[in-house]
């Protein structure tokens, strides 16, 4: 067995610091105050890939490429000055002429008198920080570039419930940008009473670990930031991110597929109501129209002022009522047969105008049209029956006595027709139940005209609106595709 002695800080420090040198990872580089390398440790042997002997006695500036010369003239001088420079980021230059990316604490050594004589320089080797950086840089791209290429929206939260990331399915849905939500708390894409709810869920899933939404895609509301709301699927994950927990939503807009559905049953309900109808115009419509006629016979019979006249014609009056909704029914309930022929608008707007003239109860209408003649495919019959169906309502809407204004523009491929009154407008609760059949708020009214015009503009690939502003009257918005 060896024999051990006590160390001797004193006596034995030249041999320390050459063991502390030899077993560092780091390259450990001593220079005089030139920068002519005085010691070389076995680091620094295989960071640059020269040996002591190669180095010892030559200047530092060895190891410097070109490109960085200034650089290291700028800290040699920090050096000179007694100013040290830590972890400061460069690339030098090994002895086969590769560059190397390090990180440099240079340290100067001063002697008794402050005088600086040398420094003490430590490389260390960066490049698998490097690739490791630009390993997750490549990988956060690629996954960006995955998630944001997305079609539907993709949403990480914390268990906090606070947006983590926000991809551009989910901007475009909602309606935010992401740097908008970062942070913030998911609720705020959600309507009442979810939105209140919601932490509470999260809450308790915490505490019992019950799953109740997890792994299971389900139906939910949604809340665009201009206040809107919309029908759409989330499916939710969750994940653990550095002992962390983390939910993942994709959510996908269901609006298109609940709009198809709706249309679907409104179909189903048509088919079915044309069906009636066609019974209805056999077993009603005919024999209607022979009772108006012996109506007609026994009121011939009396004398025009006798009370029973009166009623005669009550009774002739009603049954035309009768007629009427027959008529409205079997038009609506037929399916469009659409002739297309080219059709300038203003044109068709203003003749159908003209036609209010011949209503003695709406001699006081006045109607205005306004806009650049506009060429439409389109059938112009069924285009007229809407037209008229909605000057008629304007003007009852004002009492037979106001002001209508049609303005006709092209707005790219679309022909936009704006019909508006100044009459009271149209109740919210009323508003959204004036396309629905035979809902009306009229006396006599069938609850037939606005659905019967909604079917054939959509007959024509357009669209139909109504909109009431806050200083009143009704401007209902037609648009037509100018090509067939």
């Amino acid at each position: 067995m060896a024999q051990q002695r006590p160390l001797n800080l004193n006596e034995d420090a030249s041999r320390i610091l050459a063991a502390v040198l030899g077993s560092s990872d780091d390259a450990i580089i001593v220079t005089d105050a030139d920068g002519t390398v005085l010691s070389w440790n076995s680091g620094a042997t295989r960071l640059f890939g020269y040996d002591a002997a190669d180095m010892i006695g030559r200047t530092v500036a060895l190891l410097v490429p070109d490109s960085h010369r200034g650089e290291h003239f700028a800290t040699t001088s920090r050096l000179r000055t007694g100013e040290g420079v830590s972890n400061h980021e460069t690339v030098r230059r090994t002895r086969s002429g590769n560059l190397v990316d390090v990180l440099f604490t240079m340290v100067p050594i001063s002697d008794a008198d402050g005088i600086v004589t040398g420094s003490v320089r430590v490389a260390r080797d960066i490049r698998s920080l490097k690739l490791g950086e630009l390993a997750r840089q490549s990988s956060e791209m690629r996954w960006r570039s995955v998630v944001d290429s997305a079609v539907d929206g993709i949403i990480v939260i914390d268990e906090r419930g606070r947006l983590e990331a926000f991809n551009a399915a989910a901007e475009r849905l909602f309606g935010y940008s992401e740097p908008e939500v970062l942070g913030t708390n998911v609720s705020m894409l959600m309507p009442s009473p979810y939105r209140e709810e919601h932490d509470g869920y999260l809450g308790r899933y915490a505490q019992t670990g019950m799953k109740k939404i997890i792994g299971i895609g389900r139906e939910v509301t949604g809340r665009r930031k201009d206040g809107t709301t919309f029908p759409l699927h989330l499916s939710v994950g969750e994940m653990i991110i550095g002992g962390e927990r983390r939910f993942t939503g994709i959510v996908h807009d269901l609006s298109s597929r609940v709009a198809i559905e709706e249309q679907l049953r409104e179909q189903t309900s048509l088919a079915r109501l044309g069906e009636m109808a066609a019974v209805l115009a056999h077993e009603i419509k005919n024999p209607l129209a022979a009772i108006r006629g012996a109506i007609e016979v026994i009121g011939k019979r009396l004398g025009p002022s006798t009370q029973d006249a009166g009623i005669v014609r009550e009774v002739i009056a009603r049954i035309d009522s009768l007629n009427d909704l027959m008529k409205d029914l079997l038009l609506f309930a037929r399916p469009p047969q659409v002739k297309p022929a080219s059709v300038e608008i203003r044109s068709l707007i203003t003749s159908t105008a003209d036609l209010l003239a011949g209503d003695p109860a709406l001699k006081s209408i006045h109607v205005a049209v306004d806009g650049a003649p506009t060429r439409v495919v389109a059938d112009a019959g069924l285009l007229r029956i809407v037209f008229l169906n909605l000057m008629v309502n304007s003007a009852h809407a004002m009492k037979g006595d106001g002001a209508i204004t049609v303005s006709v523009d092209q707005r790219g491929d679309a022909c936009h027709i704006a019909i508006a009154d100044n009459g009271p407008g149209i109740p919210a609760e009323v508003r959204d139940k004036i396309f629905t059949p035979f809902f009306t708020t009229k006396s006599r009214g069938t609850g037939l005209g606005l659905p019967t015009a909604k079917r054939l503009i959509e007959a024509h690939r357009g669209t139909i609106h109504v909109h009431c502003p806050p200083t009143g009257g009704t401007t209902v918005t037609v648009e037509l595709p100018t090509t067939h």
